[in-house]
């Protein structure tokens, strides 16, 4: 493949890949996923992630933000040191943010303020945004259809939606759909619906160790299965490896103003 892939979600930095991680970006390198981009968690994965970013400074690019599920009692003090964070290092993005409705109902309130609190940072210092979306559509969309401007872009990660999901977020203007492991899943109908929206709008994810693709599912997941991800898109719009890997990574560099 002569245009490199980047892997816009991938929580390399977690203790799953702690046996076997520099053989994972040697691999990644030599199938040409040339970037990967990490997206935080909370204050417990900070310094892994530092850590790894700073090993390899061209290939590992850090997020800083609060998952949603890693909003509980403390959140105040969470939100604080996501700050602080923000304030002194270098991050390409504010991430993973946003609504899990899977987990918890309960914190629904708190993650909506934590939610819109970052994306006041995101303003502030010109950072897109990694959402997280999972039973939270509806909710997402109400506070970003209040807040959306020319200022805010960024990426609908795990997106594993409708076409009039698809579209919500694609009349934003600056966001992009975050496609990983699901478009592969037999009974997703994620291939349906993205047959219907244009390439230009798509960035390529993993989201390991999560939801690996087929023919990994229910395994750990890892970035250099993104080959697959793209094989499956090249199926879904009947063109070329190279032409995914070429429009989706010009995506990825768009949103996360990401040197070539």
């Amino acid at each position: 493949m002569s245009y490199p892939l980047v892997d816009t979600h991938t929580h390399l930095y977690l203790s799953d890949f702690f046996d076997d991680r520099s053989t994972i970006i040697r691999d990644c390198h030599e199938k040409g996923i040339k970037k990967l981009l990490l997206p935080n968690i909370d204050s417990s994965t900070v310094d892994l992630l530092h850590k790894l970013s700073s090993e390899y400074p061209e290939t590992c690019y850090p997020m800083m933000g609060l998952h949603p599920c890693s909003v509980k009692k403390n959140y105040i003090e969470e939100l604080d040191n996501i700050k602080n964070h923000l304030n002194q290092g270098s991050y390409i993005a504010i991430g993973e943010i946003g609504i899990d409705l899977y987990w918890d109902q309960s914190t629904l309130e708190e993650q909506k303020e934590v939610f819109k609190i970052q994306i006041k940072w995101a303003k502030e210092k010109k950072l897109p945004i990694v959402i997280h979306t999972r039973n939270s559509f509806d909710e997402i969309f109400s506070i970003i259809d209040v807040l959306n401007d020319n200022s805010l872009t960024g990426v609908f990660h795990c997106f594993s939606g409708n076409l009039d999901q698809a579209n919500h977020i694609i009349n934003y203007g600056g966001f992009k759909l975050g496609i990983g492991g699901v478009v592969t899943f037999k009974n997703s109908g994620l291939d349906k619906t993205l047959k219907q929206v244009d390439l230009s709008h798509l960035v390529l994810e993993t989201d390991s160790p999560y939801l690996s693709p087929v023919p990994f599912r229910g395994k750990r997941n890892e970035s250099t299965y993104l080959t697959y991800i793209a094989e499956k898109l090249s199926s879904i719009y009947q063109c070329p490896l190279g032409e995914i890997a070429e429009k989706t990574t010009k995506n990825a560099i768009e949103v996360f103003n990401l040197a070539v």
